[in-house]
């Protein structure tokens, strides 16, 4: 049968990597469909064991249960986002249910549950270590929280939902994808004063295929090209089309995304009523950092306060170089000029000295100066896609750290942003063994040119670092469990080695080396360096602002607890949004836009009432930044560097992550180093 080959272990592949030749899209949906009927199968067998239930027979056999369903679906998974081919997103329609349904069947299974409940009532006497306890609680409230403790008709409901929940969510992502594939901006030649050269030669060539003629370019909206356009674009009503477009779509038509998304937050409100908790948020941040949304705006809203009036003299700044009140579509395109201005910082100077290869070859040495990793390119690997780099991770003493998978630059078939997952997460299996992490970064950066090679922006570099900071969570585990090891953590942390990583895209560490010359290998100069470090706090109200405004969004969505708060947010959802964001409101929206159908990390994509993590984790990340960096001497604090990976990094989700950064940093954090990192408190 094709399925076969998930099946085999991969034992004839480097470290057991995924053969992705020889597989095609045909394979997946009977092979997922057979490792559900293996699991299922399985669970049966743990759930009719005759003998006492124990860590070993039901929570240690329950953490092993799936093991070829996982290979599939760790091969599936990331493919789905990076090579999302309509036929790849009819089969994650159909069998998005069917891993709803084997998700519930597990849930739902009343002896399995008894198992586990009796194991979790006795824990205390079966001297735990901290990462076995974790991975009971784990159990215990996944079971718990899917309603285990549901009877009769409440048990039945929850089935429904969590089907008809994962049918939405993956059909909400597939519509933003497609909507941001189909659109085009038509412009006139004599309008695209000041768009790079870079994107109107793709786009002249898109005109001609279109037919459009030569006086007219076509512009998709891509994320490299949208924040060209609106950064550079001279023409006001060119940014306005553009901002337009993009913030219009998935607003009616084939693929309106408004009654999905309302349907979505009503069902995961009824789901946590059903759970006995108030609402959705409630439900979700209570197995968090946070624990209460209370807590969580707590956060928002102290914030709130810090940047508002930074925020105000930012806006006066460019109303008065703009000569007139900013709209949404203006705040790049002035924000970029008085950079400029200010700091004599251009991003478009710095690209030619920032290009790709050199970039990653400087921060995975920036790796090694932090933690002793080397990085070894492997050509005998397979790959999904051409542009696809393999690069084997060793430790210092030269023992296998894993394999770390790289795929740049945009194409059609790829989501929209940047993001970091595994073919295969680091744990220790039933034999004893050590399994390494097989971890893939995956961005949408413009590819090459045919007379240069991909120049990157300063603020993709630092996605980049973003990326590889999640990477290393991924790659430096030290677990025993996979759904302990690597980001397998809170929500609210996930993004603290991510973020905290950011700080080294403009550290002499990297740029000595990174920032040279594609074509004359010349150094960058000094003062090109100097205002990138120093325009990094310029706009950081703005951009404070503006993540406050998505989470506040999230909370709102997410925290509706009656049914006629409910049917009032369903009944006018761009109502509802204009509401939930007031309080840190920048611009008002115009007609025919709104966030929430395009909002796929919290509507698709598993940070549903957890957008705010990004700044909870920030808040830790900039004091967690402080301890690796002496600023005073400026140089690496190695011992911090140390302390970071074996109490961080390599612990994943073993511990609660307020121990966990205890350890590392001998304090709880406050936002007092983020005000500082940002230029709000000296």
């Amino acid at each position: 049968m094709t399925e076969n080959i998930f099946f085999e272990d991969f034992k004839d592949t480097p470290d057991g990597s995924i053969p992705f030749s020889r597989i095609t899209a045909d394979m997946y949906e009977p092979a997922i469909e057979r490792g559900i009927e293996k699991a299922l199968a399985e669970i049966d067998a743990i759930a009719g064991n005759p003998a006492a239930p124990d860590m070993d027979n039901t929570i240690l056999a329950l953490e092993r249960v799936g093991a070829d369903l996982d290979r599939v679906l760790y091969a599936f998974d990331p493919l789905s986002s990076a090579m999302s081919t309509p036929a790849m997103m009819e089969i994650e329609e159909r069998i998005s249910p069917k891993l709803s349904e084997f998700s519930m069947a597990i849930a739902l299974n009343a002896e399995l549950w008894e198992r586990v409940r009796t194991v979790y009532d006795n824990r205390h006497l079966l001297h735990l270590d901290r990462e076995d306890m974790m991975l009971l609680e784990n159990r215990y409230f996944s079971f718990e929280r899917n309603g285990a403790l549901l009877q009769g008709d409440d048990r039945r409901r929850m089935k429904q939902i969590s089907r008809e929940l994962s049918e939405l969510t993956t059909k909400f992502a597939n519509n933003v994808l497609s909507e941001l594939n189909d659109r085009k901006v038509d412009i006139p030649v004599n309008l695209a004063e000041g768009i790079s050269d870079e994107l109107t030669g793709p786009a002249a060539s898109a005109a001609a295929a279109a037919g459009l003629g030569p006086d007219t370019l076509r512009f998709g909206l891509d994320q490299p090209t949208y924040m060209a356009v609106m950064k550079s674009a001279v023409n006001r009503d060119v940014r306005r089309k553009f901002y337009m477009a993009y913030c219009s779509r998935n607003i009616g038509g084939p693929r309106d995304n408004m009654k999905i998304l309302s349907r979505i937050a009503a069902l995961r409100r009824e789901r946590a009523a059903l759970l006995g908790f108030p609402d959705a948020a409630s439900l979700i941040v209570d197995r968090n950092m946070a624990h209460t949304p209370q807590a969580v705006m707590r956060l928002l809203n102290e914030l709130r306060e810090a940047y508002r009036k930074p925020l105000d003299r930012e806006l006066a700044e460019l109303t008065a170089i703009a000569g007139h009140q900013l709209q949404p579509w203006d705040y790049s395109y002035y924000a970029d000029r008085l950079r400029k201005e200010r700091y004599s910082f251009d991003e478009e100077a710095l690209r030619p000295y920032l290009p790709l290869d050199r970039v990653v070859s400087s921060m995975l040495g920036v790796a090694g100066k932090l933690y002793g990793l080397r990085f070894v390119l492997r050509e005998d690997i397979d790959r999904y896609h051409d542009d696809v780099r393999v690069y084997q991770v060793n430790d210092a003493d030269g023992s296998y750290i894993g394999l770390l998978y790289m795929d740049f630059y945009t194409r059609d078939t790829k989501r929209p942003g940047a993001w970091m997952t595994e073919f295969r997460p680091q744990h220790i299996d039933a034999s004893a063994r050590d399994l390494r992490p097989h971890i893939t970064i995956v961005t949408n950066f413009a590819p090459p040119a045919a007379d240069r090679p991909a120049l990157l922006r300063p603020r993709e570099v630092e996605t980049l670092f973003h990326e590889f900071g999640h990477a290393l969570h991924g790659l430096l585990s030290r677990c025993k469990y996979s759904s302990t090891s690597g980001t397998s953590v809170r929500r609210d942390f996930v993004e603290l080695p991510s973020q905290m990583n950011e700080g080294f895209a403009t550290r002499p560490e990297f740029l000595d080396e990174a920032a040279r010359h594609y074509a004359t290998g010349q150094p960058v100069p000094a003062d090109y360096v100097e205002a990138w470090r120093r325009s990094q706090t310029f706009g950081a109200a703005y951009q404070c602002m503006r993540q406050l405004g998505f989470g506040f969004l999230d909370m709102a969505w997410h925290t509706i607890a009656t049914e006629a708060e409910a049917a009032q947010a369903a009944a006018d959802p761009v109502a509802f949004e204009r509401a939930a964001t007031a309080p840190v409101r920048i611009f008002d929206e115009p007609e025919g836009t709104a966030i929430s159908p395009q909002f796929s990390h919290i509507f698709a994509g598993g940070y549903a009432a957890g957008y705010y993590s990004y700044k909870w984790a920030e808040v830790l990340a900039a004091d967690a930044f402080d301890a690796l960096v002496d600023h005073t001497a400026g140089t690496i604090d190695h011992a911090a560097a140390s302390s970071f990976r074996h109490n961080i990094l390599e612990r994943g989700g073993s511990d609660d992550p307020a121990v966990l950064y205890r350890n590392f940093r001998g304090h709880d954090a406050g936002i007092e180093a983020l005000l500082r990192r940002d230029g709000i408190i000296s």
